[in-house]
């Protein structure tokens, strides 16, 4: 089933580009962050981090792309997950106005996403940020780790901070969660 994310509240106002959001959960209770490549600026690298997230392919469901997307970014492959939980609908960020005419050519004022928590069933070493999918796309991070959930929140770029505050109370009951004997 796929569910549309919000409309505009006018029609001049520019879209929310549908997204998905992924807390992947170790055997630990920890969640993966990755590091996002290309930050030069020394202050903006301690808000470089984040969990996996990307846009949904016109006619996806939003749980296929949530799939594709931490496979794309991360090489973790659909087997090697189980669904633990959703959030209940779509949360939204707009961009800071500088940019807005950078980020997806001026056609969204922000995101709209679909977060979706899963649990880790393989081995660390199937990660590979420098890899994802066997090598078929470009790397998005440069370095990767296990963090506790409620740390996120400081770690994201500060406009995207009220979307991992809200991720962090829906998913904070996955971090018991354990692979099954």
């Amino acid at each position: 089933m796929s569910v549309s994310p919000p409309e505009p509240q006018d029609r001049h106002d520019t879209a929310y580009r549908p997204c998905v959001g992924i807390a992947l959960f170790n055997r630990n209770g920890l969640v993966f962050l990755g590091r996002r490549r290309g930050i030069g600026d020394p202050v903006a690298q301690s808000h470089a981090w984040q969990m996996p997230q990307g846009g949904i392919d016109e006619g996806e469901a939003a749980e296929d792309a949530a799939l594709r997307e931490l496979y794309e970014e991360t090489n973790v492959s659909p087997g090697s997950v189980t669904l633990l939980g959703q959030t209940e609908g779509w949360l939204t960020y707009d961009l800071p106005p500088e940019l807005l005419k950078q980020s997806w050519k001026g056609r969204y004022r922000g995101q709209a996403q679909k977060w979706f928590a899963f649990g880790f069933t393989g081995p660390d070493d199937e990660i590979d940020i420098d890899h994802p999918a066997g090598g078929a796309h470009k790397p998005e991070f440069d370095a990767w780790r296990w963090e506790r959930l409620a740390a996120t929140a400081g770690l994201i770029i500060p406009f995207k901070r009220s979307v991992y505050e809200t991720v962090v109370a829906a998913f904070t009951r996955h971090e018991a969660w354990r692979v099954d004997a």
